[in-house]
Protein backbone atom coordinates (compact mmCIF):
# COMPACT_ATOMS: atom_id res chain seq x y z
CA UNK A 1 0.00 0.00 0.00
CA UNK A 2 2.97 2.39 0.79
CA UNK A 3 4.10 2.06 -2.79
CA UNK A 4 0.39 2.93 -4.17
CA UNK A 5 0.39 6.15 -2.21
CA UNK A 6 3.83 7.07 -3.63
CA UNK A 7 2.19 6.44 -7.54
CA UNK A 8 -1.08 8.01 -7.04
CA UNK A 9 1.22 11.07 -5.39
CA UNK A 10 3.84 12.03 -8.07
CA UNK A 11 1.01 11.42 -10.63
CA UNK A 12 -1.41 13.35 -8.81
CA UNK A 13 1.12 15.81 -8.37
CA UNK A 14 2.26 16.55 -12.62
CA UNK A 15 -1.57 16.71 -13.07
CA UNK A 16 -1.42 19.97 -11.23
CA UNK A 17 1.90 21.68 -13.45
CA UNK A 18 -1.10 22.51 -16.18
CA UNK A 19 -3.57 23.81 -13.95
CA UNK A 20 -0.90 25.95 -12.38
CA UNK A 21 0.49 27.03 -15.52
CA UNK A 22 -2.81 28.71 -16.58
CA UNK A 23 -4.17 29.95 -13.06
CA UNK A 24 -0.81 31.03 -11.71
CA UNK A 25 1.49 32.09 -13.79
CA UNK A 26 -0.37 33.40 -17.60
CA UNK A 27 -3.45 35.02 -15.91
CA UNK A 28 -0.47 37.50 -14.30
CA UNK A 29 1.61 37.60 -17.51
CA UNK A 30 -1.46 38.37 -19.48
CA UNK A 31 -2.20 41.07 -17.39
CA UNK A 32 1.07 42.44 -17.11
CA UNK A 33 0.81 42.92 -21.55
CA UNK A 34 -2.96 44.85 -20.58
CA UNK A 35 -5.16 42.27 -21.47
CA UNK A 36 -9.01 42.92 -20.22
CA UNK A 37 -10.14 40.62 -17.42
CA UNK A 38 -12.88 39.50 -19.88
CA UNK A 39 -10.03 38.04 -22.30
CA UNK A 40 -8.03 36.40 -19.44
CA UNK A 41 -11.02 34.98 -18.18
CA UNK A 42 -11.97 33.71 -21.50
CA UNK A 43 -8.45 31.19 -21.85
CA UNK A 44 -10.22 29.04 -19.26
CA UNK A 45 -12.05 27.70 -22.41
CA UNK A 46 -8.39 25.55 -22.48
CA UNK A 47 -9.68 23.52 -19.69
CA UNK A 48 -12.28 22.52 -21.63
CA UNK A 49 -10.63 18.57 -22.47
CA UNK A 50 -11.33 17.98 -18.98
CA UNK A 51 -14.79 17.46 -19.58
CA UNK A 52 -14.01 14.71 -22.63
CA UNK A 53 -12.99 12.73 -19.03
CA UNK A 54 -16.49 10.46 -19.82
CA UNK A 55 -15.55 9.50 -23.13
CA UNK A 56 -11.86 8.43 -22.61
CA UNK A 57 -13.02 6.32 -19.31
CA UNK A 58 -14.82 3.78 -21.91
CA UNK A 59 -11.65 3.88 -24.41
CA UNK A 60 -8.71 3.31 -21.32
CA UNK A 61 -10.90 -0.02 -20.28
CA UNK A 62 -10.98 -1.65 -23.99
CA UNK A 63 -7.76 -0.71 -24.90
CA UNK A 64 -4.42 -1.31 -23.80
CA UNK A 65 -2.87 -1.49 -20.03
CA UNK A 66 -3.04 1.37 -17.59
CA UNK A 67 0.83 1.46 -17.34
CA UNK A 68 0.89 1.83 -21.17
CA UNK A 69 -1.74 4.79 -20.70
CA UNK A 70 0.19 6.19 -18.34
CA UNK A 71 3.63 6.15 -20.30
CA UNK A 72 1.85 7.62 -23.13
CA UNK A 73 -0.14 10.86 -21.73
CA UNK A 74 3.34 11.10 -19.06
CA UNK A 75 5.33 10.98 -22.25
CA UNK A 76 3.24 13.46 -24.47
CA UNK A 77 3.47 15.77 -21.28
CA UNK A 78 7.11 15.85 -20.82
CA UNK A 79 7.41 16.89 -24.81
CA UNK A 80 5.01 19.51 -24.69
CA UNK A 81 6.84 20.82 -21.62
CA UNK A 82 10.39 20.57 -23.86
CA UNK A 83 7.89 22.19 -26.23
CA UNK A 84 7.32 25.42 -24.33
CA UNK A 85 11.21 25.17 -23.22
CA UNK A 86 11.60 26.07 -26.92
CA UNK A 87 9.67 29.50 -27.28
CA UNK A 88 10.85 32.37 -27.27
CA UNK A 89 9.40 34.86 -24.07
CA UNK A 90 7.95 37.39 -26.66
CA UNK A 91 6.61 34.84 -28.87
CA UNK A 92 2.81 34.73 -30.08
CA UNK A 93 0.20 33.44 -27.34
CA UNK A 94 -1.63 31.11 -29.71
CA UNK A 95 1.65 29.19 -30.12
CA UNK A 96 1.78 28.75 -25.92
CA UNK A 97 -2.25 27.88 -25.73
CA UNK A 98 -2.14 25.51 -28.23
CA UNK A 99 0.28 23.44 -26.26
CA UNK A 100 -1.53 23.99 -22.95
CA UNK A 101 -4.55 22.77 -24.57
CA UNK A 102 -2.62 19.90 -25.68
CA UNK A 103 -1.13 19.38 -22.04
CA UNK A 104 -4.99 19.50 -21.05
CA UNK A 105 -6.08 17.14 -23.19
CA UNK A 106 -3.23 14.45 -22.31
CA UNK A 107 -3.89 15.35 -18.62
CA UNK A 108 -7.42 14.75 -18.39
CA UNK A 109 -6.54 11.43 -20.06
CA UNK A 110 -3.95 10.63 -17.28
CA UNK A 111 -6.40 11.64 -14.72
CA UNK A 112 -9.26 9.02 -15.87
CA UNK A 113 -6.36 5.89 -15.19
CA UNK A 114 -5.32 7.02 -11.76
CA UNK A 115 -8.64 7.57 -10.40
CA UNK A 116 -9.22 4.19 -12.24
CA UNK A 117 -6.22 2.77 -9.68
CA UNK A 118 -7.71 5.18 -6.75
CA UNK A 119 -10.70 3.55 -6.37
CA UNK A 120 -9.55 0.30 -7.27
CA UNK A 121 -7.09 0.20 -4.90
CA UNK A 122 -8.10 2.19 -1.87
CA UNK A 123 -10.61 0.54 0.77
CA UNK A 124 -13.38 3.07 2.48
CA UNK A 125 -11.17 3.13 5.12
CA UNK A 126 -8.65 4.48 3.02
CA UNK A 127 -10.46 6.75 1.28
CA UNK A 128 -10.00 10.28 3.22
CA UNK A 129 -6.09 9.40 3.16
CA UNK A 130 -6.30 9.01 -0.60
CA UNK A 131 -8.40 12.07 -1.37
CA UNK A 132 -6.32 14.25 0.70
CA UNK A 133 -2.91 12.84 -0.98
CA UNK A 134 -5.01 13.49 -4.85
CA UNK A 135 -5.89 17.14 -3.21
CA UNK A 136 -2.40 18.04 -1.52
CA UNK A 137 -0.41 16.50 -4.44
CA UNK A 138 -2.03 17.85 -7.32
CA UNK A 139 -2.57 21.44 -5.82
CA UNK A 140 1.29 21.28 -4.66
CA UNK A 141 1.93 20.46 -8.47
CA UNK A 142 0.31 23.58 -9.10
CA UNK A 143 2.20 25.81 -6.87
CA UNK A 144 5.32 24.60 -8.57
CA UNK A 145 4.19 25.45 -12.02
CA UNK A 146 2.23 28.70 -11.04
CA UNK A 147 3.25 30.81 -8.25
CA UNK A 148 6.58 29.06 -7.91
CA UNK A 149 7.21 29.29 -11.90
CA UNK A 150 6.22 33.18 -11.46
CA UNK A 151 8.69 33.97 -8.21
CA UNK A 152 11.30 32.27 -9.92
CA UNK A 153 10.42 33.36 -13.46
CA UNK A 154 12.75 36.49 -13.86
CA UNK A 155 15.67 34.38 -12.01
CA UNK A 156 15.72 31.56 -13.82
CA UNK A 157 14.51 32.66 -17.21
CA UNK A 158 11.18 30.87 -19.43
CA UNK A 159 13.72 27.96 -20.24
CA UNK A 160 15.10 26.46 -17.25
CA UNK A 161 11.22 26.39 -15.72
CA UNK A 162 10.00 24.72 -18.69
CA UNK A 163 12.68 21.99 -18.24
CA UNK A 164 12.67 21.55 -14.44
CA UNK A 165 9.05 20.25 -15.84
CA UNK A 166 9.95 18.22 -17.85
CA UNK A 167 11.91 16.87 -15.33
CA UNK A 168 8.71 15.84 -13.16
CA UNK A 169 6.92 14.79 -16.06
CA UNK A 170 10.22 12.39 -16.41
CA UNK A 171 9.84 11.01 -12.70
CA UNK A 172 6.37 10.37 -13.70
CA UNK A 173 6.59 8.04 -16.46
CA UNK A 174 9.56 6.18 -13.91
CA UNK A 175 7.45 5.54 -11.66
CA UNK A 176 4.60 4.33 -14.17
CA UNK A 177 7.18 1.29 -15.27
CA UNK A 178 8.07 0.57 -11.95
CA UNK A 179 4.79 0.21 -10.87
CA UNK A 180 3.46 -2.94 -12.68
CA UNK A 181 1.75 -4.96 -10.36
CA UNK A 182 -0.04 -1.68 -9.23
CA UNK A 183 -0.91 -1.27 -13.01
CA UNK A 184 -2.08 -4.23 -13.86
CA UNK A 185 -6.19 -4.91 -14.19
CA UNK A 186 -6.88 -8.22 -11.70
CA UNK A 187 -9.77 -9.92 -13.49
CA UNK A 188 -9.41 -8.04 -17.17
CA UNK A 189 -11.67 -10.38 -18.69
CA UNK A 190 -14.60 -9.63 -15.80
CA UNK A 191 -13.40 -6.03 -16.08
CA UNK A 192 -13.68 -5.71 -20.21
CA UNK A 193 -16.63 -8.79 -20.55
CA UNK A 194 -19.54 -5.81 -19.62
CA UNK A 195 -18.42 -3.02 -22.12
CA UNK A 196 -17.41 -4.66 -24.83
CA UNK A 197 -20.77 -4.66 -26.43
CA UNK A 198 -22.17 -1.65 -24.57
CA UNK A 199 -22.62 1.82 -26.24
CA UNK A 200 -21.65 5.27 -24.85
CA UNK A 201 -25.60 5.49 -24.30
CA UNK A 202 -25.96 1.88 -22.15
CA UNK A 203 -22.99 3.15 -20.00
CA UNK A 204 -24.42 6.71 -19.35
CA UNK A 205 -27.62 4.43 -18.04
CA UNK A 206 -26.00 1.95 -15.81
CA UNK A 207 -23.81 5.22 -14.28
CA UNK A 208 -27.01 7.27 -13.00
CA UNK A 209 -28.48 4.09 -12.06
CA UNK A 210 -26.08 4.44 -8.97
CA UNK A 211 -27.85 5.61 -6.06
CA UNK A 212 -27.01 9.58 -5.22
CA UNK A 213 -25.36 9.84 -8.52
CA UNK A 214 -27.97 12.94 -10.19
CA UNK A 215 -27.74 14.75 -6.66
CA UNK A 216 -23.50 14.33 -6.18
CA UNK A 217 -22.99 15.13 -10.12
CA UNK A 218 -25.63 18.25 -8.98
CA UNK A 219 -23.33 19.42 -5.64
CA UNK A 220 -20.19 19.03 -7.77
CA UNK A 221 -21.43 21.34 -10.52
CA UNK A 222 -22.36 24.11 -7.94
CA UNK A 223 -20.26 23.98 -5.04
CA UNK A 224 -17.38 26.08 -6.26
CA UNK A 225 -18.98 28.72 -8.49
CA UNK A 226 -18.66 31.63 -5.99
CA UNK A 227 -15.51 30.75 -4.97
CA UNK A 228 -13.75 30.23 -8.24
CA UNK A 229 -15.80 33.60 -9.53
CA UNK A 230 -14.13 35.07 -6.24
CA UNK A 231 -10.16 33.75 -6.71
CA UNK A 232 -10.48 34.09 -10.64
CA UNK A 233 -10.82 37.88 -10.82
CA UNK A 234 -9.08 38.95 -6.89
CA UNK A 235 -4.94 38.46 -8.01
CA UNK A 236 -5.83 40.47 -10.92
CA UNK A 237 -7.97 43.27 -9.00
CA UNK A 238 -4.76 43.63 -7.09
CA UNK A 239 -2.86 43.89 -9.72
CA UNK A 240 -4.19 46.72 -10.92
CA UNK A 241 -3.95 48.53 -7.33
CA UNK A 242 -0.22 48.30 -7.77
CA UNK A 243 0.23 44.67 -5.88
CA UNK A 244 3.57 43.47 -7.90
CA UNK A 245 3.60 40.20 -9.97
CA UNK A 246 5.99 39.16 -8.05
CA UNK A 247 4.74 39.52 -4.55
CA UNK A 248 1.04 38.00 -5.55
CA UNK A 249 3.23 34.87 -6.89
CA UNK A 250 4.49 34.64 -3.28
CA UNK A 251 1.26 35.19 -1.31
CA UNK A 252 -1.35 34.25 -4.43
CA UNK A 253 0.63 31.30 -5.57
CA UNK A 254 3.13 29.53 -2.58
CA UNK A 255 1.67 30.88 0.23
CA UNK A 256 -2.24 30.36 -0.28
CA UNK A 257 -1.97 27.00 -2.26
CA UNK A 258 0.40 25.95 0.82
CA UNK A 259 -2.15 26.26 2.60
CA UNK A 260 -4.33 25.26 0.55
CA UNK A 261 -2.47 21.78 0.91
CA UNK A 262 -2.53 22.12 4.64
CA UNK A 263 -7.03 22.66 4.26
CA UNK A 264 -7.05 18.86 2.38
CA UNK A 265 -4.31 17.75 4.60
CA UNK A 266 -6.61 18.61 7.69
CA UNK A 267 -10.06 17.39 5.79
CA UNK A 268 -8.54 13.86 5.21
CA UNK A 269 -7.72 13.89 8.71
CA UNK A 270 -10.99 14.68 9.89
CA UNK A 271 -12.80 12.14 7.91
CA UNK A 272 -9.84 9.34 8.61
CA UNK A 273 -10.92 10.24 12.21
CA UNK A 274 -14.09 9.40 11.83
CA UNK A 275 -16.06 13.07 11.30
CA UNK A 276 -19.14 12.77 9.27
CA UNK A 277 -18.76 14.19 5.98
CA UNK A 278 -21.90 16.37 6.07
CA UNK A 279 -21.11 17.98 9.20
CA UNK A 280 -17.34 19.08 7.71
CA UNK A 281 -19.11 20.15 5.02
CA UNK A 282 -21.96 22.78 6.14
CA UNK A 283 -19.70 23.84 8.08
CA UNK A 284 -16.43 24.55 6.20
CA UNK A 285 -19.05 26.21 3.32
CA UNK A 286 -20.37 28.33 5.74
CA UNK A 287 -16.88 29.77 6.82
CA UNK A 288 -16.10 29.84 3.06
CA UNK A 289 -19.26 32.30 2.82
CA UNK A 290 -18.51 34.34 5.52
CA UNK A 291 -14.62 35.24 4.50
CA UNK A 292 -16.49 36.17 0.89
CA UNK A 293 -18.60 38.14 2.61
CA UNK A 294 -15.64 39.98 4.03
CA UNK A 295 -13.54 39.92 0.83
CA UNK A 296 -16.42 41.75 -0.99
CA UNK A 297 -16.89 44.57 1.44
CA UNK A 298 -12.76 44.70 1.30
CA UNK A 299 -12.72 45.12 -2.45
CA UNK A 300 -15.84 47.56 -2.30
CA UNK A 301 -13.44 50.06 -0.13
CA UNK A 302 -10.74 49.24 -2.32
CA UNK A 303 -12.05 50.55 -5.40
CA UNK A 304 -14.17 53.45 -4.19
CA UNK A 305 -17.46 52.33 -3.42
CA UNK A 306 -17.94 53.00 0.14
CA UNK A 307 -16.50 57.06 0.51
CA UNK A 308 -14.39 57.47 3.83
CA UNK A 309 -14.31 54.12 4.43
CA UNK A 310 -10.94 54.27 3.34
CA UNK A 311 -9.93 56.54 6.46
CA UNK A 312 -10.75 54.18 8.80
CA UNK A 313 -9.35 51.11 7.21
CA UNK A 314 -6.51 52.88 6.27
CA UNK A 315 -4.22 53.29 2.72
CA UNK A 316 -4.92 51.19 -0.06
CA UNK A 317 -1.64 49.34 0.91
CA UNK A 318 -3.10 48.22 3.80
CA UNK A 319 -5.83 47.67 2.29
CA UNK A 320 -4.56 45.09 -0.57
CA UNK A 321 -3.04 43.05 2.22
CA UNK A 322 -5.84 42.61 4.00
CA UNK A 323 -7.32 41.06 0.65
CA UNK A 324 -4.75 39.30 0.39
CA UNK A 325 -5.35 37.63 3.78
CA UNK A 326 -8.94 36.80 2.80
CA UNK A 327 -7.45 35.06 -0.08
CA UNK A 328 -4.63 33.10 1.89
CA UNK A 329 -8.24 32.04 3.91
CA UNK A 330 -10.38 31.29 1.04
CA UNK A 331 -7.41 28.80 -0.22
CA UNK A 332 -7.36 27.00 2.89
CA UNK A 333 -10.95 26.85 3.28
CA UNK A 334 -10.83 25.81 -0.14
CA UNK A 335 -8.25 22.67 0.44
CA UNK A 336 -10.51 21.44 3.30
CA UNK A 337 -13.88 21.47 1.30
CA UNK A 338 -12.14 19.94 -2.37
CA UNK A 339 -10.79 16.84 -0.18
CA UNK A 340 -14.22 16.04 1.21
CA UNK A 341 -15.89 16.83 -1.46
CA UNK A 342 -13.87 14.04 -3.62
CA UNK A 343 -14.60 11.88 -1.17
CA UNK A 344 -18.10 12.17 -1.05
CA UNK A 345 -17.15 11.42 -5.22
CA UNK A 346 -15.59 7.97 -4.26
CA UNK A 347 -18.39 6.88 -1.76
CA UNK A 348 -21.03 7.60 -4.25
CA UNK A 349 -18.49 5.64 -7.36
CA UNK A 350 -18.14 2.85 -5.40
CA UNK A 351 -22.23 1.52 -4.63
CA UNK A 352 -21.39 1.32 -8.97
CA UNK A 353 -20.45 -2.18 -10.50
CA UNK A 354 -16.85 -2.71 -10.87
CA UNK A 355 -17.05 -2.47 -14.71
CA UNK A 356 -18.57 1.21 -14.55
CA UNK A 357 -16.51 2.67 -11.50
CA UNK A 358 -13.83 4.38 -14.19
CA UNK A 359 -17.48 5.78 -16.33
CA UNK A 360 -18.97 6.86 -13.19
CA UNK A 361 -15.75 9.09 -11.42
CA UNK A 362 -15.31 10.28 -14.76
CA UNK A 363 -18.53 11.88 -14.69
CA UNK A 364 -18.81 13.32 -11.24
CA UNK A 365 -15.01 14.62 -12.18
CA UNK A 366 -16.37 16.05 -15.83
CA UNK A 367 -19.52 17.69 -13.80
CA UNK A 368 -17.12 19.66 -11.16
CA UNK A 369 -14.80 20.63 -13.84
CA UNK A 370 -17.46 21.90 -15.67
CA UNK A 371 -18.48 23.70 -12.95
CA UNK A 372 -15.38 25.77 -12.60
CA UNK A 373 -14.45 26.23 -15.78
CA UNK A 374 -17.85 28.04 -17.12
CA UNK A 375 -18.07 30.31 -14.25
CA UNK A 376 -14.13 30.59 -14.49
CA UNK A 377 -14.13 31.79 -18.26
CA UNK A 378 -17.11 34.16 -17.48
CA UNK A 379 -15.68 35.56 -14.48
CA UNK A 380 -14.04 38.38 -16.07
CA UNK A 381 -17.07 39.35 -18.31
CA UNK A 382 -19.48 39.82 -15.50
CA UNK A 383 -16.82 41.95 -13.25
CA UNK A 384 -16.13 43.90 -16.47
CA UNK A 385 -19.97 44.54 -17.01
CA UNK A 386 -21.40 44.66 -13.26
CA UNK A 387 -18.61 45.69 -11.63
CA UNK A 388 -16.47 44.69 -8.69
CA UNK A 389 -18.96 45.20 -6.51
CA UNK A 390 -22.43 43.45 -8.16
CA UNK A 391 -20.33 40.91 -9.30
CA UNK A 392 -18.71 39.72 -5.69
CA UNK A 393 -22.38 39.79 -4.19
CA UNK A 394 -23.32 37.47 -6.97
CA UNK A 395 -20.51 35.25 -6.04
CA UNK A 396 -22.25 35.66 -2.95
CA UNK A 397 -25.47 34.25 -3.89
CA UNK A 398 -23.80 31.18 -5.76
CA UNK A 399 -22.35 30.68 -2.46
CA UNK A 400 -25.28 29.74 -0.83
CA UNK A 401 -26.20 27.22 -3.54
CA UNK A 402 -24.14 24.39 -2.14
CA UNK A 403 -25.48 24.92 1.47
CA UNK A 404 -28.72 24.68 0.36
CA UNK A 405 -28.54 21.76 -1.67
CA UNK A 406 -27.03 19.79 1.57
CA UNK A 407 -30.24 19.70 2.88
CA UNK A 408 -31.75 16.82 1.29
CA UNK A 409 -28.39 14.26 0.87
CA UNK A 410 -28.65 10.88 -0.77
CA UNK A 411 -28.78 7.70 1.66
CA UNK A 412 -25.01 7.22 1.17
CA UNK A 413 -24.37 9.85 2.82
CA UNK A 414 -26.63 9.88 6.22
Amino acid sequence: MPHTYVLLGVLYLVQGFPYGLQSGLLPVLLRTKGLSLSHIGLTRVLYLPWLLKVLWSPLIDRQWSRRTWLLLSTGGLSLCCLLCSMLPPGADFSLLAWLLLLMHVLSSLQDVVVDAVAVAALTQEQVGLGNSLQVVAYKLGSVIAGGGALTVLELLGWRQVFLLLTLGYLLGALCALSSTAILRPQQPKVHKQPSEGATLGDLAVKVFRVPGTSWAAAFVLIYKLGEQGSLSMVPLLLLDHGVSPAKLGFWNGIVSLGLSIAGSALGGALLSRGRSLLTVLRAVLSLRLLCLMLQTFLLSVLSGSSPGSTQIMGDSSTLNDLVLLTVVAQHFLAGVVTTVTFSLMMYCTQQAEHHVQAAHYSLLSSAEVLGKVFFGAVSGIVVDCLGVSVSFCLFIALSCAPLLHLHKPPLFLR
